[in-house]
C-alpha cells in the first residue's frame, strides 16, 4: 500500500523538517517489508480567505483534488479517536491485507478540516486532546508511520 500525506501548509527547513525527515526514511526502510511503501509528501497551500470556514473549504477543495481513486483516508483531527501504536499498526495493516492500493493521510492547517473531508474519511485519528502545531504533527505522524511498520515486523523498537 503507498502511503502519502497530506498537508497543509509547508514545513520549513529547521529541526522539525529534519526530524520528520529521519522517521520517514526509517519508515521506507522498515515499511516495505509489510508492503507499506512511503510514496510522498504533498503540501497544500494555506488558504488566505479571510473566515475560518472559507479557509477550510478552500484547502478542502485543493487537497481533495489531490486524492487518489478509491484510497484510503485517514485524517487527523483533535476531535477523533484515538488509539494505540499497536492497534494503529493493525489497522494499516488491515488496510494493507484487503488489497488498499493507497492510504491518504489529511494533516489539515491552523483551523482543521472542513466537514467534507471529515464525513469522506475511512477513520479520524487524534493524537490526544491537546492541539499541536502542524510541524509536530508531521513529526509525530511520521514516527508512528516508523513505529507500527517495526511492530509489524517484529522489530524491537518497540515496547509493550
Amino acid at each position: 500500500m503507498r502511503v502519502t500525506i497530506y498537508a497543509v501548509g509547508k514545513l520549513k527547513a529547521g529541526p522539525e523538517r529534519e526530524l520528520s525527515a529521519r522517521y520517514i526514511d526509517r519508515f521506507k526502510k522498515a515499511g516495505a517489508a509489510r508492503g507499506l511503501n512511503f510514496n510522498r509528501i504533498v503540501e497544500i497551500t494555506e488558504s488566505r480567505a479571510t473566515d475560518a470556514a472559507t479557509r477550510k473549504r478552500e484547502e478542502y477543495e485543493a487537497l481533495e483534488k489531490q486524492l487518489p481513486d478509491d484510497c484510503v483516508l485517514l485524517v487527523l483531527d483533535e476531535h477523533g479517536s484515538t488509539m494505540s501504536s499497536r492497534r494503529f499498526a493493525d489497522t494499516l495493516a488491515g488496510w494493507a491485507d484487503i488489497g488498499r492500493r493507497d492510504l491518504a493521510v489529511a494533516i489539515g492547517g491552523a483551523d482543521g478540516h472542513d466537514d467534507s473531508l471529515l464525513d469522506k474519511a475511512d477513520k479520524v485519528l487524534s493524537f490526544g486532546k491537546l492541539t499541536w502545531p502542524h510541524q509536530i504533527v508531521r513529526i509525530l505522524l511520521a514516527e508512528q508511520l516508523y513505529r507500527a511498520a517495526t511492530i509489524l515486523t517484529g522489530h524491537p523498537y518497540h515496547r509493550d
